[in-house]
C-alpha cells in the first residue's frame, strides 16, 4: 500500500492518476492520507427562513427558477443567476465566471449549497456558494443524511466522486493499515487505533470522533516530526567537539574598545555560548534576535573565543552585500587588536573575488584567523587549517543541505545559527529540537522606536512630504518595490519606471540612486557604497534590501504597494532604519484589498516587536508557508498545527525523548512499524539511525 499507485484503484487509471499527481497524491497510502479541508453537517440542513445575514450556511434546496446568464465579453466577465428555495422560502444565488453552471441550474434540480449570506438590493442572496448536485441515488450514507467530508478537489473529480473513491479506498485497504504508534503509547495519550482514525476522519460517525481521530493523526505528525530532531541531537552529543578556552585578554580587549555596553539579554546570550563553547560536546545554537539586537557582535566575540584558543572561525552571510557590510564593520571593530604580538588576520570571501585562489591558499596554512563570506565558503576546494567555530547569518536563506556542508570543513565545529525572524520560544523549542536556542529580546540602550504609518495610494504624496522633509536635514530614506517571481520582470521595470518618474518629479533636487536583483554584483555594492558615503539621498530599491544592511544616517522608509509583502518581511524591511539614535519613519503605502492585508497592516502600525509581529505572521498565514522548508516535517504535517495543538506537539516530543533514549535504532518488535513509516519518510535518517 505504501508504494502501490494510485492509477491501479478501481477508476482511475493512468490519465486520471495525473490529477492526483498534481495535489501530491501517487500512491494509495498518499490517498488515505488525502484529509477534508472541511465538513459540512448534513443531519441537519438550516432552512431559507432561517437564514440571517452575514452568516455561513449549508442549505438543501430545488432550484425554482432556472439559470439566467449575463456576459461580458470584452471584460471576459459573466454572471450566473438562479433562484432556489425550500418549504419556508426563496433565495437569489449568483455564480461569478461560471456559466457553465447554466447547464446544471435546471428547474427542480436539488442542490446542497454552502455560502456566506448577503444583501443586496434589499434581498438576501448567495454569492459564489460551493455547490453539490444530488440526485435520486444520493439519499446514501456519504452524501446526505450524515458529518460530509469536503475535499479540494483534483482536476476532473466531483466531491460525490471522490467520496466514493476514497471510501472504496478504505473499503479495501483499511484492513491492511498497520499501526506505527505502539500499543502502550497509544493507551498513555487515550488515542485511536490507526484504522478507527482514518475512517473517521474521512466520514466521522459524529463529531466527537472526528476529533478524537483528528488528535491521533496529528500526534503521529508530530512524533514522525520531532523523532528526526530528537535523533539529531542525540548523534550530535555523541560526537566530540573543540574545547575552547573562553576568558581571556584578546577578549576583554574587544569588550573594552566597544562604543556602547553590552545589553542584559546580550550577556546573557554570551555566557549561554561560553558554556557551550567550553565544552567538550560540539555546539549547534539559534540565536534569535530582532533586527538591530546586536546579534553580530556576540557573534563576533564567539569567533574571538575560536581565535583566541588557537583556532579558525568562518561567518557566512546570504549575500555579497551583506558579507561586506559584516567584513568593513567587523573589521573596524577588530583594528588595532592584536593576539600574540601580531595583528589578527580577516579575509573576505565572495563570488567574483579576483584574488580568490590566494585567500584559500592562506585559510589552508592557517593565515587567516577569521574568513567572512557568502556561500563562496562552500566551494569544494577551499580548506580549513583549523575551523573550529562557524555563525551562519540569517540561515532561512540558506537551503538545508547548504548548512549542512560549512561544518564539514571542520573537526565537528561549533555552529551558531542566527535569525531575526523571532518566533515565540515555546515554539522555537518544539520546532529547532535539535538546536539550543538563545533569545536576545532587549534593543541597544538609546534607541528610539520607528514610527510606522499606513497611507493608501491617494495620499502617497503625504509620504513623500515626510521623506523630502527628512531629507532637508541631511538624513537618507529608502523606498521599497516590491518583486515577486510570478511578474519579476515586470516588477523590475515598475521599480525603473518610478525611479525615473521619482527622480524627475518629487525627488529633483535630491540625489537617487537605484538598487536591484538585476544589476551585477559590483554594480549594487557601488550603489550601496554612495549610499553608505551618503553621496546618494534616496534609494529605490526592491527586496535586496530586507537583510541587514545598516545606514544609521537612515531614517524614512516608503514601502509601496506594502499589501504584497509578507508581515515578516515588512517587519525586516522596516528594521533597515531606526539604526542610530535619530526618530526613524516607516510608510506602508497600501489600499488593503484584502482582510488579510489589513491585518497585517494594522499588526505593524501597532508594534515593532519582532516576536509580536511573528506571533501575528503565524495566525495569518499558518505555520507551514511562515518556516517555509527550514524543517523537513513541516511539509508533513498535514493537519496538524503547532499553533493550536501546543500541548500535544509538546507531549510528542516527549515521547519521542524517552523512545530513543530507550531505543535509539528503534530496533525492539513495538517500534519497527514507526521506524519504517519514519524512513518512509525521511530516508536520509537512515544512516543516523546505523540501521542494519
Amino acid at each position: 500500500m505504501q508504494t502501490t499507485s494510485i492509477q491501479y484503484l478501481k477508476g482511475i487509471g493512468p490519465k486520471r492518476a495525473k490529477s492526483f499527481t498534481l495535489r501530491g497524491v501517487n500512491t494509495i497510502e498518499e490517498l488515505l492520507y488525502y484529509f477534508p479541508r472541511r465538513y459540512e453537517d448534513r443531519t441537519n440542513f438550516a432552512k431559507v427562513a432561517q437564514l440571517e445575514e452575514g452568516q455561513i450556511y449549508t442549505i438543501k434546496v430545488q432550484v425554482l427558477l432556472g439559470a439566467q446568464r449575463n456576459s461580458w465579453r470584452r471584460r471576459r466577465f459573466s454572471i450566473t443567476e438562479a433562484k432556489v428555495g425550500d418549504n419556508t422560502g426563496k433565495l437569489s444565488c449568483i455564480w461569478f465566471n461560471q456559466p457553465y453552471l447554466g447547464d446544471y441550474l435546471k428547474i427542480g434540480a436539488s442542490v446542497i449549497l454552502y455560502g456566506k449570506v448577503e444583501r443586496y438590493n434589499g434581498k438576501l442572496q448567495m454569492s459564489n456558494p460551493e455547490y453539490e448536485f444530488l440526485d435520486s441515488q444520493d439519499e446514501d450514507s456519504l452524501n446526505v443524511g450524515r458529518i460530509v467530508p469536503i475535499y479540494t478537489l483534483p482536476q476532473g473529480f466531483s466531491q460525490r466522486s471522490l467520496r466514493g473513491l476514497i471510501k472504496n479506498a478504505l473499503d479495501e485497504f483499511l484492513p491492511k493499515v498497520g499501526d506505527p504508534l505502539p500499543f502502550d503509547l497509544r493507551a498513555r495519550h487515550n488515542l485511536l487505533n490507526l484504522a478507527q482514525s482514518l475512517l473517521n476522519i474521512h466520514f466521522p460517525q459524529d463529531l466527537i470522533l472526528q476529533k478524537q481521530a483528528h488528535t491521533r493523526i496529528s500526534f503521529e505528525e508530530f512524533l514522525l516530526f520531532q523523532l528526526p530532531l530528537v535523533l539529531r541531537k542525540l548523534n550530535r552529543k555523541e560526537r566530540a567537539g573543540t574545547q575552547h578556552m573562553v576568558e581571556g585578554k584578546l577578549l576583554d580587549d574587544f569588550i573594552s574598545r566597544l562604543s556602547f555596553e553590552l545589553t542584559g539579554a546580550q550577556q546573557k546570550v554570551l555566557t549561554e555560548i561560553k558554556a557551550d563553547m567550553a565544552s567538550t560536546q560540539a555546539m549547534q545554537r539559534l540565536l534569535q534576535g530582532d533586527v538591530g539586537s546586536g546579534k553580530t557582535v556576540v557573534a563576533t566575540i564567539a569567533c574571538l573565543i575560536a581565535i583566541h584558543s588557537g583556532h579558525q572561525a568562518a561567518f557566512m552571510a546570504p549575500t555579497e552585500i551583506l558579507a561586506r557590510q559584516h567584513y568593513d564593520k567587523i573589521s573596524s571593530q577588530l583594528d588595532g587588536l592584536t593576539f600574540k604580538g601580531r595583528k589578527l588576520r580577516l579575509a573576505l570571501l565572495v563570488g567574483q573575488d579576483k584574488e580568490k585562489q590566494k585567500i584559500f591558499q592562506e585559510i589552508k596554512e592557517g593565515k587567516v584567523d577569521l574568513v567572512i563570506g557568502t556561500h563562496a565558503l562552500l566551494q569544494e576546494e577551499l580548506s580549513f587549517k583549523n575551523l573550529s567555530f562557524i555563525v551562519i547569518d540569517e540561515q532561512h536563506k540558506f537551503g538545508v543541505g547548504q548548512r549542512a556542508l560549512l561544518p564539514k570543513k571542520g573537526n565537528n565545529p561549533d555552529v551558531l545559527i542566527m535569525t531575526a525572524t523571532p518566533i515565540p520560544r515555546t515554539l522555537a523549542i518544539t520546532l529547532y529540537g535539535d538546536l539550543d536556542i538563545s533569545v536576545i529580546n532587549q534593543l541597544p540602550l538609546g534607541r528610539i522606536p520607528i514610527k510606522t504609518l499606513q497611507f493608501n495610494h491617494a495620499d502617497s504624496h503625504k509620504a513623500y512630504a515626510l521623506v523630502k522633509q527628512e531629507l532637508k536635514l541631511g538624513r537618507q530614506a529608502y523606498i521599497i518595490y516590491p518583486v515577486i517571481e510570478e511578474s519579476y520582470a515586470l516588477d523590475i521595470a515598475g521599480a525603473k519606471k518610478m525611479f525615473a518618474e521619482l527622480k524627475a518629479g518629487e525627488f529633483k533636487d535630491f540625489r537617487l540612486g537605484l538598487i536591484h536583483g538585476k544589476l551585477k554584483t559590483q554594480e549594487q555594492s557601488e550603489v550601496m557604497l554612495k549610499f553608505k558615503n551618503k553621496q546618494l539621498d534616496l534609494l529605490i530599491s526592491t527586496t535586496i534590501l530586507e537583510v541587514g544592511i545598516d545606514i544609521p544616517n537612515a531614517t524614512c522608509m516608503i514601502i509601496a504597494s506594502a499589501e504584497r509583502f509578507g508581515l515578516s518581511q515588512l517587519h525586516q524591511l522596516r528594521g533597515r532604519i531606526g539604526r542610530g539614535k535619530l526618530q526613524s519613519f516607516c510608510m506602508l503605502v497600501s489600499d488593503c484589498p484584502t482582510e488579510d492585508a489589513k491585518a497585517r497592516m494594522s499588526a505593524m502600525v501597532a508594534s515593532g516587536d519582532g516576536f509580536f509581529i511573528a506571533e501575528e505572521d503565524l495566525k495569518i498565514r499558518g505555520p507551514g508557508e511562515f518556516f517555509g522548508n527550514r524543517q523537513h516535517g513541516l511539509a508533513e504535517l498535514r493537519i496538524a498545527n503547532p499553533l493550536v495543538q501546543m500541548q500535544l506537539l509538546k507531549a510528542a516530543r516527549e515521547e519521542a525523548i524517552n523512545l530513543l533514549n530507550q531505543d535509539a535504532r528503534l530496533i525492539e518488535r513495538p517500534h519497527q512499524l514507526l521506524k519504517a513509516k519514519l524512513l518512509q519518510r525521511f530516508p536520509e535518517y537512515e544512516k543516523l539511525m546505523l540501521v542494519g
